[in-house]
């Protein structure tokens, strides 16, 4: 194998209509539509119809798909319980990915008839299932998830703040969904098709998106980029102390991409996202510290920032904690997951790639006694 076969890189591993990626190196488009247009004018959940069913929603079917997420917001006593046992220093994305095993023995996917709304379950559910684990441990409260929130972001930003969010920090989140909802075939994503590939479960394959998504080389640049944001008091400080950091040859989490090469079309959004509420926020220099940074990696290393870096300090700004960061991604990611299963399944094969073998040529078994 090529050094630039390794990692499948530039290799076509299928075929898909849901999404495209890095098309002159800077676009992405779910099912035709721009990222970019789809970020200023649609709404989370029109974007999840877009993804799940193939085309947007019209104002009924949309009035109706919202309801029915708000009817599929519950937790049974069953996965309250499983979650209140989960220690409080474990991993959130241990927490999805618990609480979709167990959601998965209790509502069973017994038939692909009921994909879809095992699909929607899934994305009515995991904000609840995150939420109320994270107030259980923090501070011994058995919440309620089944709000009045209208949309899917002001609910999550309700459950887990305890607060009804306001329209920006809302908005916020509904963009933040949007840009983090589908990514064509990335690690996990390809994970969720190999397991649906052998007419498995949807949790099952959901579950595997969870755990490939939980590696540092996938989800968590978020949380490392706040990391690191976080050290800094002055964008001045944050220039010098991040060269220092290049010198030394350490990682930079939040910056370059595998696919696109020009630049990352989400991180403009979310970027002014940013801005934006860093204007209302008590550590508004948070931004300026981001700025400068991704200011100094285009000058020295020439690298752009990715969806990651400013989707840190736009979290933050609205009170959501570290750790939860990436959890957010599966919440929002879901969908096209769930899409993916729906269209492997919809013209499967079994994907069972070969491999260039690297080991020694055949030679005869030696007898223990001989050896």
């Amino acid at each position: 194998m090529s050094d630039s076969s390794k990692g499948l890189r530039g290799i076509e591993a299928g075929s898909t209509a849901i999404c495209t990626v890095g098309a002159e190196g800077n676009s992405l488009h779910y099912r035709g539509y721009s990222i970019e247009e789809l970020a200023a004018q649609a709404t989370f959940e029109e974007v999840a119809y877009l993804l799940l069913y193939g085309e947007l929603p019209d104002s009924t079917q949309l009035k109706a798909y919202i309801e029915r997420l708000q009817q599929l917001r519950g937790l049974p006593a069953a996965l309250r319980t499983v979650l209140e046992k989960i220690p409080a220093d474990t991993h959130p994305m241990d927490v999805l990915r618990t609480g979709c095993s167990m959601l998965g023995t209790l509502e069973p996917e017994e038939d692909f008839a009921q994909q879809d709304f095992v699909a929607d379950r899934l994305l009515a559910a995991f904000p609840s299932m995150l939420a109320y684990w994270h107030r259980f441990v923090t501070s011994g409260q058995r919440i309620d998830v089944e709000t009045d929130d209208e949309s899917l972001a002001g609910h999550l930003l309700h459950t887990l703040t305890g607060a009804r969010p306001g329209e920006d920090h809302r908005r916020c989140m509904d963009v933040s969904l949007i840009l983090y909802a589908e990514h064509e075939f990335n690690a996990s994503t390809f994970t969720c098709r190999v397991c649906a590939a052998t007419l498995s479960d949807m949790y099952s394959c959901i579950t595997g998106g969870i755990g490939t998504l939980r590696g540092p080389l996938h989800g968590g640049a978020n949380e490392e980029a706040m990391a690191l944001i976080e050290r800094f008091d002055t964008a001045e400080q944050a220039r010098t102390e991040v060269a220092a950091m290049l010198q030394r040859k350490e990682k930079i989490m939040g910056f370059g991409h595998a696919v696109y090469k020009v630049r990352d079309p989400r991180n403009a959004i979310i970027r002014g996202w940013s801005k934006q509420l860093s204007a209302d926020a008590d550590n508004a220099h948070l931004y300026a510290v981001s700025e400068a940074i991704e200011n100094l990696m285009k000058e020295e290393k020439g690298l752009f920032a990715n969806l990651d870096f400013y989707s840190a300090s736009a979290y933050h700004f609205m009170g959501i904690p570290t750790a939860l960061f990436t959890p957010l991604f599966v919440c929002s990611r879901v969908t096209g997951w769930a899409a993916h299963i729906k269209e492997q399944r919809g013209d499967n094969k079994l994907i069972r790639p070969g491999a260039a073998y690297t080991g020694p040529d055949h030679r005869p078994y030696v007898p223990i006694n001989n050896r």
